[in-house]
């Protein structure tokens, strides 16, 4: 279905929710290494419940080994809060990487820059500086599922 990219993740918490998430979306969870935790940590699992064993999951050991591998491309979207382009407004298709920086720092500033045509973003008020990391994932995973449940649906009629 989808790549969910979580760069550096600080909390297991919220990686833990990422993961139940993926299995219900049969997206494959990627984790870019250096982790804030260890994957084998009870939060990790407890906040999977009894969905991490069926968790499609990656371990890369760095940024640049998973860009080595799947380079940013048309396929690839960026979520911060550093534009003005609304998730909504990005073309999803099944198979894309929909990139979360941690918690703490977001995706690296050089990466954004260079890539500003696959950033995207969730609208806030001015009152909050961002949202949680798993609440993020959650709202524009389903956007890209929206957009390509309507293609399938389309490509069945």
């Amino acid at each position: 279905m989808f790549n969910i990219v979580l760069v550096h993740p600080q909390i297991p918490h919220n990686t833990g929710a990422i993961g139940r998430l993926c299995v219900n979306l049969d997206a494959t969870l990627h984790l870019i290494k250096p982790l804030g935790f260890s994957i084998d940590d009870k939060a990790v699992k407890r906040s999977g419940l009894d969905y991490w064993h069926k968790l499609k999951l990656v371990v890369w050991e760095s940024f640049e080994d998973f860009l080595e591998a799947h380079p940013i491309d048309r396929h690839t979207h960026l979520a911060t809060t550093k534009t003005d382009r609304p998730y909504w407004d990005a073309s999803f298709s099944l198979g894309d990487y929909l990139l979360f920086g941690s918690e703490t720092t977001g995706i690296d500033q050089s990466v954004l820059l260079t890539h500003t045509s696959r950033c995207i973003t969730i609208p806030m008020c001015n009152a909050g500086r961002s949202l949680n990391l798993s609440m993020s994932v959650g709202i524009v995973s389903y956007e890209a599922f929206r957009q390509s449940s309507q293609h399938i649906q389309k490509e069945l009629k």
